[in-house]
């Protein structure tokens, strides 16, 4: 199940967002029953939990918490189900730095949360090798999200 609330006092496309959530999990070979939470929230909610779990100051634009630590299958492996954990997204951050990506706010967005759900799943972007499969396994995610819209 996926649920997400938007307290952010943005309006965002939160159909959206899950639609996109689904189509990841499934790339990922996910169980569909596992459970992932979103978060939209405003910038001095995210401040709070950028100081409260990085130790960083200001707000940022996503961040992850997972729980059941799960992984994406190997091919010869049945899909993990279980709890995901929670990516929260900043949408009055993500609109402001999504023309520095080349994005549009709504495109930064969907960005940011397969960034979020792959944090969530193990990978991470610390050295340059990891950052490599993680950016390709996201920029890989996109692309077929697009495609599967028609964009």
């Amino acid at each position: 199940m996926i649920d997400l609330n938007n307290e952010s006092g943005h309006v965002a496309d939160e159909q959206g967002l899950v639609q996109l959530a689904h189509f990841a999990l499934e790339q990922l070979r996910i169980h569909p029953q596992s459970d992932l939470s979103i978060l939209l929230v405003d910038e001095p909610t995210m401040s709070a939990y950028h100081e409260r779990f990085m130790d960083l100051p200001g707000p940022t634009d996503v961040l992850s918490f997972p729980m059941d630590e799960l992984r994406a299958p190997e091919d010869d492996e049945d899909s993990p189900q279980g709890l995901l954990g929670d990516i929260v997204l900043c949408p009055a951050v993500t609109e402001r730095q999504a023309a520095e990506n080349g994005r549009r706010p709504e495109e930064e967005a969907e960005y940011l949360m397969v960034h979020g759900l792959l944090h969530l799943l193990g990978h991470d972007h610390a050295e340059p090798e990891e950052k490599a499969v993680m950016f390709g396994l996201n920029d890989k995610i996109i692309a077929a999200w697009q495609s599967h819209k028609g964009v």
